[in-house]
Order: C-alpha cells, then structure tokens, then sequence
C-alpha cells in the first residue's frame, strides 16, 4: 500500500527540533491494517490481500469506505456495502460484526504505544490522526491518557490525506504544522501532510521508527535516560 520511495516528507526539521506529534493509528500503534483485513478474507473464502483490495476496486466498497471516514455512512451501511463486496468476489461474511471483526484482529503494538507515552513524559505533546473504521476500533485504548487531542476523520468531516484534517490537529494542539511530525504507516498520507510542511515519518517497524521520532523530537534515547 506504499511505494519504496522516501519514508520522510519535506519540512524535515533542519533548522531544529520537532514541537509536536501527529500519529495514525491503525498500522502504527496496532499490527498492520492488511494481517486483520488478511485473516478476515480467509474467514471468507478468498485469496490472500483481496479483501483489502475490493476496497479499492470494487465501487460500491470505495465508495462506502469514503462515506464511512468522511462520517457520512454508519457502521451497518459500510459493513453491508462491504460484505456486498465480498460475496461479488465469491467470498461469504454476514454483514452485521464487519467492522468488529476488524478491529479484532488488530492487536496493540506495545512498543508503538509505549513510544507515545515516552513522547508525553517529555512534555511533548501528541494528536491522533485517524480515519475511521468502526466504533470500535479504539476500543483497546484510552484515548484521554495517549493523547492531548484526537482527530478521528468521522468527528470531523474529513478524512486522510486531505490537508484539513492535518491543520485541524495543529490547530488543537496549537502548533504551527512546519513544527510537527507525523507517523503514519501510509506514504500517501504524509505527502498530503508534507503539503503544509509537516516532516514524515513512514512507519514500518518500531524499532526503525521510534529512534527517528527522537530524533526529530530532540529526545534523549532509552538508554541515556538517567
């Protein structure tokens, strides 16, 4: 779902350190979007990646999931539309329990959450940014004790890579953007981000990202920490 160019956007944050961060969810501090969409398409009957992929393929899914983000569509009318979708690719998933199923499978990446709460102890402050994907999709977490501010796509009308929901964070964290970093596990993303001079950070694996979010930050690594 990414390209294998540069992981960080432009606005790199040469002329010092990061003020804020901006972190997606799903992908970054869960396992990847693509296992739980993965093991809900063998549930189903089809063949590895293409319940993700009727997500962009199929019209009636891409447009449901559009809706759904933008907070325009409910969990029941996306989860028909999708299992509408599934059963045109010969697969078979009762609708209702979709989006549950989902978020199900999408276990927390502890080390991704801990480098959050270590951001915040460094009195850093730090947004979720985050397209929808059910109501229950933030279930395994406390949103109020990981972040200062949440911007989820459905609350506020506009969904990822558009710039508004990037100037919508900033604004509630009261940071100018070229003063924020972003991670996110989709390249698109931070290009729309880049578009107000938020520095990227394109997520993988932990272990690569949160040395790069440090730096950025200007943080000290674990293990200078008296």
């Amino acid at each position: 779902m990414s390209s294998p160019s540069s992981p960080e956007a432009p606005g790199s944050g040469a002329g010092g350190p990061l003020s804020g961060m901006l972190i997606d969810f799903g992908g970054v501090l869960t396992t990847p979007i693509a296992d739980a969409f993965g093991a809900l398409g063998a549930e189903a009957g089809l063949a590895p990646g293409e319940a993700l992929s009727l997500l962009a393929r199929h019209e009636g899914a891409r447009v449901a999931l559009r809706e759904h983000e933008e907070g325009r569509l409910d969990d029941e009318g996306f989860e028909d539309a999708f299992a509408q979708a599934l059963t045109e690719a010969g697969g078979r998933l009762e609708a209702r329990g979709l989006l549950a199923r989902i978020a199900a499978r999408l276990q927390l990446d502890e080390a991704m959450v801990e480098l959050v709460r270590e951001v915040r102890r460094r009195d850093v402050p730090v947004a979720l940014v985050s397209n929808s994907l059910g109501r229950d999709c933030y279930a395994r977490v406390d949103l109020d004790e990981l972040f200062d501010v949440t911007v989820i796509s459905g609350r506020v009308g506009v969904r990822k890579p558009s710039r508004r929901i990037y100037a919508i964070a900033c604004e509630r964290l009261g940071l100018p953007p070229q003063e924020c970093v972003l991670v996110d596990d989709l390249e698109h993303n931070l290009v729309g981000a880049a578009r107000l001079g938020i520095t990227g950070v394109h997520h993988r694996h932990a272990g690569e990202t949160a040395p790069r979010v440090r730096e950025l930050l200007d943080l000290p690594s674990p293990a200078a920490t008296p």
